[in-house]
């Protein structure tokens, strides 16, 4: 089984057992906050920068303790990030909604749920705790849920951030015609890393779709060569909750990007 089976079983797991009746979500769902469309954000001529609260990985371990996560959140956005991702996956990234609903509560940027979505529960899940952004990983999803979770996503009025590691997924993302594409360097049934992916895949995207690098991203250099390789964003988490002034470290990657 790979790593990224693995993760989406205990996935299916742990959402067996926090599932709420629908009719409760959809009253969480009209209570939200309206949501904050990402693509004003992304859509400038410097490089912009998604930021992650992310605690673990499973290539990494523990990473850093993050006790306040709306902190970090406001660090980040006091830093010029466009969006801010929360780490929502409890088992291998020590994530959770509660992670969410604090971050929600502290910037006034939009908000990507990093998650792996298997299930349509864990949209209106996604959208009743103030989520703007979802994730969806081409490599956990058949073409028929890509698609209709596309779908569902923008019924929900969010945005979703189509992540691919493949000539063949990015193949599949692009027939859905989405607003974002990501570029994943890690492999995510393996999780090696290849940073030969951004410059293989960035310049295939149709120019009219937003362009994200994401993982294998570092410091100020790795940012300027996403940006060269065609990254219109960039998604960083560990350089970012690593660092003791997250705030400097995300001007400085805007910069020089």
């Amino acid at each position: 089984m790979s790593v990224l089976a693995e993760i989406i079983s205990g996935v299916r797991e742990d959402l067996a057992a926090r599932r709420k009746p629908l009719s409760q979500i959809h009253d969480a769902m009209a209570a939200a906050a309206p949501v904050r469309d990402v693509l004003p954000h992304l859509r400038r001529k410097q490089l912009s920068v998604i930021a992650e609260v992310k605690r673990s990985s499973p290539s990494k371990g523990a990473l850093a303790e993050i006790a306040d996560p709306a902190q970090l959140a406001r660090s980040y956005e006091l830093g010029g990030a466009s969006a801010v991702s929360v780490l929502t996956e409890a088992r291998r990234f020590s994530g959770s909604l509660q992670d969410l609903d604090q971050v929600r509560a502290a910037v006034n940027i939009p908000i990507l749920r990093k998650d792996f979505m298997v299930d349509e529960y864990q949209f209106f899940e996604a959208r009743a705790h103030g989520a703007d952004i979802v994730l969806l990983i081409v490599a956990a999803l058949s073409q028929e849920q890509l698609h209709d979770f596309f779908h569902l996503t923008r019924e929900l009025r969010m945005r979703a951030l189509v992540e691919v590691h493949t000539q063949d997924e990015l193949e599949r993302a692009v027939a859905i015609e989405p607003d974002i594409i990501g570029i994943n360097s890690r492999n995510l049934k393996t999780l090696e890393v290849d940073p030969a992916v951004f410059a293989t895949l960035l310049p295939e995207i149709p120019e009219e779709i937003i362009r994200v690098a994401e993982s294998g991203i570092a410091n100020s250099d790795d940012a300027h060569k996403a940006h060269a390789a065609g990254a219109d964003t960039i998604l960083v988490g560990e350089a970012l909750v690593k660092d003791g002034n997250p705030e400097l470290a995300l001007r400085k990657m805007i910069e020089h990007g």
